[in-house]
């Protein structure tokens, strides 16, 4: 199955230690892993080695909806990339470069069908945005 890809990426006013154990870090991930307030991540674990699993339960604080985000990692080199296949067979990559005191971020993945591409971007583009504010609120 072939999908389109998005691109999202965020330069982030910290240290690329400080964003890697952020990024990979289940007691940092649910602090940051949602795109707006009325949403939450309760719980998240990750298995940081190549096929292992990384999950987190994302949720409306209503308690409307929730699912779980699986994914099973393909390539994992520390402070520099990380690689997964989610549950429905979608790609992606998120790639850390270190520019000093700053560190971008850059994610592409396998767009999905149901939604548009416009609103897959705004939404993890959302989540990054929030990790940005997190890491450089800590």
């Amino acid at each position: 199955m072939s999908h389109s890809k998005i691109t999202i990426d965020s330069e982030i006013s910290a240290g690329v230690d400080k964003v890697w154990e952020y990024w990979t870090n289940p007691e940092h991930i649910t602090k940051w892993n949602f795109a707006s307030d009325d949403w939450c991540c309760p719980s998240a674990s990750n298995d940081l080695i190549i096929g292992g699993k990384y999950m987190a339960r994302m949720e409306a604080k209503d308690g409307s909806f929730g699912f779980d985000f699986i994914a099973t990692y393909d390539n994992v080199e520390r402070l520099k990339t990380l690689s997964y296949t989610l549950d429905d067979g979608r790609k992606v990559i998120t790639q850390f470069e270190s520019m000093g005191d700053m560190t971008r971020v850059k994610t592409c993945f396998d767009a999905e069908s149901q939604n548009s591409k416009d609103m897959q971007r705004k939404g993890w583009q959302a989540i990054l945005d929030n990790f940005k504010k997190y890491v450089e609120s800590t």
